[in-house]
């Protein structure tokens, strides 16, 4: 019987230290842990902007008149000087036709007032010689100078009225010239907004019939960036973005201004940061949005740790501990206990973070994440009323 005894006892003793040792390792706290690793950061501002055409001409009219042809289309390739439409001639010819006739009128006007010069002078010397020898009177010699004078202003005037008619016969000429609509530079034909018997008027404002990108395979981006980014970003930075029309194919490019012009929405500051980028394949067309990354910063085969490791801190260590603590840090495993270890850090991508300190070594673990279950969730799961 005593036998049995000190062995119930032996059994109860080693079930007691069984389940004390149980419990114990069941509150010994667990963490996810990563590696400090070497590799390559890239610090990214990240931006929308939209794809245009790096110089764009709005082609308009300077006559009023109705289209008569049309030689080019959407996307056609034009030459400078090359003709592209035609405003019907007729009225402006019939206008050059009546401005050189009033040329000529006035040519026949002036040389009217030559011949009546060259009358009046013949006339006033004349009387001049008569006068000289007492035929006629003075009044008579007075009106012949008088005549003279006035057929002199005549002829100054016919000059003037050639020259004004002339002026006229160029306007109108010029007029008749405008109604060839040319393209004044070297480019595509992006979009055409005319058709043949539309009329256009351009007594108010210019219209514009076609809009011509002098070269699609230099275009450029113009995103918006935030003032809260713009000090970091400089002419010459590397940019890479992409398109909906090719998610998976990254397009490259090369900040090229910064304009210091801001531009307000909603309270919002942004400034337009200009991108130049090459389009050999004509794969960029204006008008499409560009999702933009700029390289504002790179660092090869640096020390790194994971962003989630400056986040961690464990649950027993908050409150007034956390106060208490400075600066940037990461927590390790000591002694089967977290501990923190104060660290200076450089650049990020998102992901990693530079490390600048010898504090943590390459291949150190850190903790990232605490896997242990808080004391205060239920273990039995939601209480029902």
């Amino acid at each position: 019987m005593k036998k049995i005894l000190i062995f119930l006892a032996c059994v109860a003793l080693a079930g007691a230290a069984a389940y004390f040792a149980l419990k114990g390792n069941n509150d010994t706290p667990k963490y996810r842990t990563e590696k400090v690793t070497r590799g390559d950061i890239e610090a990214l501002v990240t931006a929308t902007g939209t794809v245009n055409a790096v110089t764009t001409v709005l082609v308009g009219t300077q006559v009023s008149g109705t289209i008569k042809n049309i030689y080019v289309d959407f996307n056609s390739t034009v030459k400078q000087g090359q003709l592209i439409a035609q405003i019907d001639p007729a009225v402006f010819e019939g206008q050059v036709d009546q401005a050189r006739a009033n040329v000529l009128l006035a040519k026949a006007n002036l040389e009217k007032a030559d011949a009546a010069l060259a009358d009046t002078k013949r006339t006033m010397l004349r009387n001049k010689e008569l006068f000289s020898r007492n035929l006629i009177a003075r009044n008579d010699l007075d009106t012949a100078e008088t005549n003279h004078e006035t057929s002199r202003a005549q002829v100054t005037a016919a000059r003037a009225q050639v020259s004004q008619s002339e002026a006229a016969l160029r306007i109108a000429e010029t007029n008749l010239r405008y109604t060839r609509i040319v393209s004044p530079v070297n480019g595509i034909v992006v979009s055409r907004n005319v058709d043949i018997g539309q009329t256009v008027a351009a007594s108010f404002q210019t219209p514009t019939l076609f809009n011509i990108a002098q070269d699609l395979t230099k275009m450029q981006i113009d995103s918006t960036v935030a003032e809260a980014d713009i000090g970091k970003i400089k002419v010459g930075q590397p940019v890479e973005f992409t398109v909906d029309a090719y998610p998976d194919s990254p397009f490259r490019g090369r900040v090229s201004e910064i304009r210091n012009a801001p531009i307000t929405v909603q309270n919002v500051v942004t400034y337009d940061v200009v991108i130049k980028v090459d389009n050999p394949e004509f794969k960029l067309k204006p008008g499409m949005t560009a999702n933009v990354s700029i390289v504002v910063s790179s660092k090869k085969n640096v020390l790194r740790i994971p962003n989630a490791a400056l986040r961690f801190r464990p649950s027993e260590k908050r409150g007034k501990t956390e106060q208490k603590e400075k600066g940037s840090g990461v927590w390790i495993i000591d002694n089967k206990k977290p501990k923190r270890v104060p660290v200076t850090t450089g650049i990020s991508d998102g992901t990693f973070t530079e490390l600048l300190s010898d504090s943590i070594t390459e291949g150190q673990e850190v903790i990232v994440e605490s896997l242990a279950k808080p004391k205060n969730q239920s273990q039995s799961g939601p209480r029902m009323f």
